[in-house]
C-alpha cells in the first residue's frame, strides 16, 4: 500500500494534469538561522504558487509575526528582490528556504523597509534591535504559535455549507430580479 505522502503527490498533479484550474497554497514550517537574534524560533510560512509557476515567482508570506524591516509585521509580506524582481526559473521552493529567507534574516536591508519601525531601530541601536527580534521570537515565533498561526481567521474565509444558513423568515430580499 502507497503512503499517504505519495498519494497527495499523485493527486495533486492528475488535477494539474486536467482541466481544471488549480491554485497551489500550502505551508512551510522555517527556522531561524543559526548565529542570528532569529535562532530558535519557527515560523509558519504561507506559500502560493501562480499557474505559470516556475516562471512567475511564488507568493510568500510570513503567517505568524516577525520583527524585520523587510518583512510587513500584520501581514506577513516580504521585501525580497530575489522573489520579487529578480526571480528566475533556474531557482526552486529549496532556495527560497535554504538560501533567500536565511540570507534575509541574516542581512536585513533597513534601507528598503516594509517595517518601519525595525528598521529605524536597526540603523539608531542595534542592539535594542536585536533584543527586540528576540522578544517577538520568545512571543511569536514558538512551535504552539505555528501550530496556532492562521487558526483565527473570520468565517467568511471559510467555504459555506446549507447548514450555515439562517433560517429566520424575517429576512426580505433587497431588490427584485426585474433591477438587474
Amino acid at each position: 500500500m502507497s503512503s499517504p505522502k505519495r498519494r497527495i503527490e499523485t493527486d495533486v498533479m492528475k488535477m494539474l494534469m486536467s482541466d481544471y484550474e488549480v491554485t497551489l497554497e500550502f505551508y512551510v514550517r522555517f527556522k531561524g538561522p543559526e548565529e542570528t537574534p532569529f535562532t530558535g524560533g519557527l515560523w509558519k510560512i504561507h506559500v502560493e504558487l501562480p499557474d505559470q509557476y516556475p516562471y512567475k515567482s511564488p507568493s510568500i508570506g510570513f503567517v505568524n509575526r516577525i520583527f524585520h524591516p523587510n518583512i510587513d509585521e500584520l501581514s506577513g509580506s516580504v521585501c525580497l528582490d530575489v522573489i520579487n524582481q529578480t526571480w528566475s526559473p533556474m531557482y526552486d521552493m529549496v532556495n527560497i528556504f535554504e538560501v533567500f529567507l536565511p540570507q534575509l534574516l541574516r542581512y536585513p536591508n533597513p534601507t528598503d523597509p516594509l517595517n518601519g519601525e525595525a528598521a529605524a531601530l536597526m540603523m539608531r541601536d542595534t542592539k535594542s534591535y536585536e533584543a527586540k527580534v528576540k522578544e517577538y521570537v520568545a512571543k511569536y515565533a514558538t512551535k504552539e504559535n505555528v501550530d496556532d498561526a492562521g487558526n483565527d481567521t473570520d468565517d467568511s474565509d471559510e467555504m459555506s455549507s446549507v447548514g450555515s444558513l439562517n433560517d429566520d423568515e424575517d429576512d426580505e430580499p433587497v431588490g427584485t430580479m426585474d433591477e438587474v
